[in-house]
C-alpha cells in the first residue's frame, strides 16, 4: 500500500492537538510545548522520509514476485482487456506514452516513479494522467 503523507499528516496533527491540550492541562509552559513540538515534527519527517524510500525501493520487487497470470503487464494486453469498444478506441487513439504512464499508474506507481521509468519530469506525468482522467470521466 502507497504511503500517503498527507493522511499521516493529518493523523500526526490529531495527535499532536490531543497531546498540547494534555500538556496544557498538566500546566506544562509554551516553550517546552514547542520545542516537543519541533522534535515529534522533526521524527514524522525522518519516518515519512524511510518509508517513502522502502516503498521506492521494494515497489518494483512486490509486483515482481506476483505471477503473470494475476496481472497484465503490458499496456497492449491491458487493452485487450477492455470490453467496451468505444473505451478501446478512446485509449487506443491515446499517445502511446500516456498510455504507458496511466498504465504504470493503475499498477500503483507514483507520479515520480513514472516519470524516473519514462524519462519526462513529474509534472508532465500528473499532465498527461490529468488529461486523459478529464477524457474518461467525459466517456463515462
Amino acid at each position: 500500500m502507497a504511503y500517503c503523507k498527507a493522511a499521516e499528516e493529518k493523523k500526526w496533527l490529531r495527535w499532536k492537538e490531543n497531546e498540547e491540550k494534555t500538556l496544557r492541562a498538566l500546566g506544562v509552559d509554551e516553550d517546552t510545548i514547542q520545542r516537543l513540538r519541533a522534535y515529534d515534527w522533526a521524527q514524522f519527517n525522518k519516518e515519512r522520509q524511510y518509508l517513502q524510500r522502502w516503498r521506492d525501493e521494494l515497489q518494483p520487487e512486490i509486483y515482481a514476485e506476483v505471477p503473470e497470470t494475476e496481472h497484465v503487464f503490458t499496456v497492449e494486453a491491458l487493452l485487450d482487456t477492455v470490453e467496451d469498444e468505444r473505451l478501446f478506441w478512446m485509449l487506443k487513439m491515446a499517445d502511446p506514452k500516456t498510455l504507458e504512464m496511466l498504465f504504470l499508474k493503475t499498477l500503483g506507481y507514483s507520479a515520480r516513479e513514472i516519470a524516473h521509468k519514462t524519462g519526462v519530469s513529474e509534472d508532465a506525468v500528473n499532465n498527461r494522467i490529468s488529461r486523459i482522467r478529464k477524457k474518461l470521466k467525459k466517456f463515462l
